[in-house]
């Protein structure tokens, strides 16, 4: 099986001497092609921190990153800004929408600028719209339309330029059950049909249920981890739960 995240003893030290916080501490971290990976702890165990430097929106301190066999850690701003925008596709909690655009323009934007065919474009809309759901709204504006669906719109717009790495950062943060309920089977069918890899962080164990493996992250060091494996859906989010409260921190057992 390809690995598609390689994180090799991260470290991430923020402030000068005397006044240290180290936020990641020896972190090593493998994603699979087609896999659905969450990530969680409690605030301030440095999830999201290792969000951002997979992300290559920070740098570690020390230590090397591996992204489809490319060391991201030595590149410059231009060679990471192309990186981004070939290789990573991202799902935020607030959905980054362009009010101006409908839904389907908000959705190919990202290839806009990669001179893709017409017809490869039609196709590649079609394909995520359905795969989330959105096809009978694409004409739409942003303010047209539910959270739920904002979101969806999202995370098509994300995935359709077929990253390598999708990352998810509290993607159910503020939606209803159902709307949460619905992004979430979506990815799940995306990281099986499609052979995407995904990277989820969350507080919520509803949300890491649909992983096929959950990471916990406490003071800035694995914790432990977690493999659905054969377990039902219902006797996973049961597990992490488990997992939540040998941790502590105030996270959330529901949506």
């Amino acid at each position: 099986m390809n690995i598609v995240v390689d994180a090799k003893n991260v470290k991430k030290v923020y402030g000068t001497k005397g006044n240290v916080f180290t936020a990641l501490d020896h972190i090593d971290v493998k994603v699979y092609e087609g896999e659905f990976v969450g990530v969680m702890g409690p605030s301030g165990a440095g999830k999201s921190t290792l969000l951002n430097i997979l992300a290559t929106i920070d740098q570690p301190t020390s230590g090397d990153i591996y992204i489809d066999g490319t060391n991201i850690v030595n590149m410059n701003e231009e060679q990471l800004a192309a990186f981004r925008r070939d290789k990573l596709g991202f799902i935020f909690q607030d959905y980054n929408l362009l009010d101006t655009l409908t839904v389907k323009e908000n959705i190919i934007l990202p290839l806009a600028l990669a001179k893709v065919s017409v017809n490869e474009l039609e196709e590649r809309v079609n394909k995520v719209a359905k795969t989330f759901g959105i096809h009978q709204i694409l004409t739409k504006y942003p303010y047209q339309i539910s959270g739920g669906q904002k979101q969806r719109t999202a995370a098509a717009r994300a995935i359709i330029t077929k990253p390598s790495l999708l990352l998810a950062d509290e993607p159910t943060g503020a939606l209803d059950s159902k709307s949460a309920t619905d992004l979430l089977e979506s990815l799940k069918d995306l990281s099986e049909a499609d052979r995407a890899t995904i990277l989820l962080v969350t507080h919520d164990a509803f949300a890491a249920s649909y992983c096929d493996r959950v990471i916990f992250i406490k003071d800035g060091k694995l914790f432990t981890e977690l493999v659905k494996g054969k377990r039902t859906r219902k006797e996973f989010f049961q597990k992490v739960l488990d997992v939540l409260s040998a941790l502590g921190g105030g996270l959330s057992d529901t949506i």
